[in-house]
């Protein structure tokens, strides 16, 4: 799997193992326990390119601004 597959695939099930986090900081930590758990081959630079694209997206979709979860 491409790494934007698996940015792609964050971005798509963060409502769900995100759940309650409103700050970059948690979600980067919530973001890296998921590529522990499922991406468990990637090399540490990687998953740190992947993690800042994930926060970077999720930032722009105003995923930060409201609460985690919430669809409006």
């Amino acid at each position: 799997m491409d790494l934007t597959s698996i940015v792609s695939e964050i971005c798509d099930e963060a409502d769900d193992f995100l759940a309650g986090v409103t700050r970059r900081e948690e979600a980067k930590a919530g973001i890296a326990e998921w590529l522990t758990i499922n991406q468990v081959q990637l090399p540490s630079a990687e998953r740190k390119a992947i993690i800042e694209q994930a926060i970077l997206i999720l930032g722009n979709e105003g995923f930060f601004e409201r609460s985690a979860g919430d669809e409006t």
